[in-house]
């Protein structure tokens, strides 16, 4: 595990790794039999394609969805991709703080150990909307619920050797302002757009946090991160806004297929060389195969990670363990 953080370090220049380091496929993954690994919004696009591939490894996949009913049908199709392949589903509404509950409580109940967990669904510049605890809708589902189901499930990371907890960011996070006092947007009003940065740099502060938490607790356990590029999912089209129809006209024919997108996430989980802090996204930043990334340098700003960690904690009524 690397014992430095990344908000309180230079960032290192990954940019050489771009061009010397060798295209990583899933091929490039260990077999990961006897590993069971949580993943969120698995039902469709990056997550769905995440699942296959830990499933495809030889991973017990837990299919974390707000829709069993499409979760099912997913799970189908990864059960005729991969003959053997071992899928659940589970209900879990990251919108809401009493299903993270439900779910990480189930979880905790009947498992003694957890592998795994992908911190992937999320929502992009959606119309404004409250989750059901009266969060903006993109940091409170994309941010707040993935930090309580984090924290709600940490006792069963920390008691596996050796486990990983993945988050899902974006190459947007670089637009991304950090408003600690002003989180939900009720002073300034709500941009879609600013909401979905600010949420998808709140998950790589989250990260640098959860990381520094970690190595002074030394445990094994670690926290990385991805993004995905330019990937071709429904993102960005949910909405009434001119810049939602655009997406839609742009996203099939400029983007590169999900597949590919979902390959960072799957590296971070799996590569026997990741360590603590590291974060993975497409070799041409916005397509290609993984590699280490630098995240932006407000995503490094070990201040402001703490200070999200704390109003997190508040806001969701959470403690983490450590």
């Amino acid at each position: 595990m690397s014992t430095d953080t990344p908000t309180t370090r230079r960032a290192p220049n990954h940019s050489l790794d771009r061009w010397r380091s060798p295209r990583w496929t899933l091929a490039d993954a260990p077999r990961q039999d006897c590993r069971t690994a949580v993943v969120t919004g698995a039902n469709a696009g990056l997550g769905f394609e995440v699942a296959l591939g830990l499933a495809t490894i030889g991973a017990h996949v837990l299919m974390a969805s707000r829709s069993t009913d499409k979760a099912e049908v997913a799970a189908g199709r990864i059960r005729q991709q991969v003959p053997g392949a071992s899928v659940e589903v589970l209900r879990l509404d990251l919108a809401s703080l009493d299903s993270v509950a439900a779910f990480a409580g189930e979880l905790r109940a009947s498992r003694q150990h957890l592998d795994v967990l992908v911190n992937n669904a999320g929502i992009m510049a959606v119309d404004e909307g409250r989750t059901a605890d009266g969060f903006e809708l993109q940091l409170g589902t994309n941010h707040l619920g993935h930090f309580a189901l984090t924290a709600q499930l940490l006792p069963l990371l920390l008691a596996t050797p050796g486990s990983r907890v993945s988050t899902m960011s974006s190459m947007g996070h670089r637009a991304g302002r950090l408003a600690i006092d002003d989180l939900m947007g009720t002073e300034r009003g709500y941009g879609r757009w600013r909401a979905y940065f600010q949420s998808k740099l709140a998950n790589l502060l989250f990260t640098a946090e959860l990381h520094r938490r970690l190595t002074t607790a030394e445990a094994t356990t670690i926290a990385v991160a991805a993004h995905p590029g330019a990937s071709r999912t429904d993102l960005g089209t949910k909405g009434s806004s001119s810049s939602n129809r655009a997406m839609s006209s742009v996203v099939p024919t400029l983007t590169q297929p999900a597949t590919t997108g979902a390959l960072p996430m799957l590296r971070s989980v799996t590569a026997p060389t990741v360590a603590g802090g590291d974060f993975y996204g497409p070799r041409m930043v916005w397509a290609g195969h993984p590699v280490r990334e630098n995240p932006s340098r407000r995503a490094r700003r070990a201040e402001d990670a703490r200070r999200l960690w704390e109003v997190s904690e508040r806001l969701t009524g959470t403690t983490a363990p450590i």
